[in-house]
């Protein structure tokens, strides 16, 4: 288990590394060729709007792997320890609750829920339709190469859907054993804020 664990971290901080560098690469490229040389590439935006998407997808999960995501514990903090234990597992739970509809809610009409669809759904409409994004488009050689069509396809882009709401689930299950197993007091970072000033008093006083 350690070692799908180290892979999967290792998974996410690699993309996590690249998206940044691709997004700061692509921005500062088109600075310098829009004021440099009055051009630029038309689908820099677009290209850049799903990195931006593709590293919050991906950043929601390695937010839980560090507990990073903010939350406020003041209530649960009032009750006695297995309770507190209780309502941190029953958010953890949410957690992964949360993914499984947003992946597919199809599950839930084992309950009499009236719902379908969700992300790995749409993505396979969008796979089975094929077509392109509005600007972000193949370059030529790999058109000539490869046959394909002239616009990226969209299911490539929204692949980060079902791959970010399974590691998001994968997390949130980790940080439930974690709980359990008393290695962990919550699924959030509820005492940030208390951190930073105890670190920070003393220049509050200066």
């Amino acid at each position: 288990m350690q070692r799908v664990d180290n892979w999967v971290t290792r998974f996410e901080e690699g993309m996590l590394a690249v998206l940044m560098a691709a997004m700061t690469i692509v921005s500062f490229s088109q600075v310098v060729a829009r004021y440099g040389f009055n051009s630029g590439w038309t689908g820099a935006l677009e290209f850049t709007r799903i990195l931006f998407a593709w590293l919050i997808l991906f950043g929601m999960s390695y937010g839980i792997k560090i507990g990073a995501h903010l939350g406020v514990d003041a209530v649960i903090r009032l009750f006695p320890p297995r309770l507190f234990r209780f309502f941190a597992i029953f958010g953890a739970l949410c957690g992964v609750a949360y993914a499984a509809i947003l992946f597919s809610a199809d599950w839930l009409q084992f309950f009499g829920i009236n719902a379908r669809g969700g992300a790995l759904d749409y993505w396979m409409k969008m796979y089975k339709i094929g077509i392109g994004l509005d600007d972000l488009r193949y370059p030529e050689f790999v058109q000539e190469t490869f046959g394909t069509q002239e616009r990226v396809q969209r299911w490539i882009a929204y692949l980060i859907l079902p791959i970010g709401l399974l590691l998001l689930a994968y997390r949130c299950l980790q940080a439930t054993w974690q709980i359990i197993t008393g290695k962990r007091d919550l699924i959030i970072a509820a005492h940030e804020a208390e951190e930073l000033v105890a670190e920070n008093k003393n220049i509050i006083k200066d």
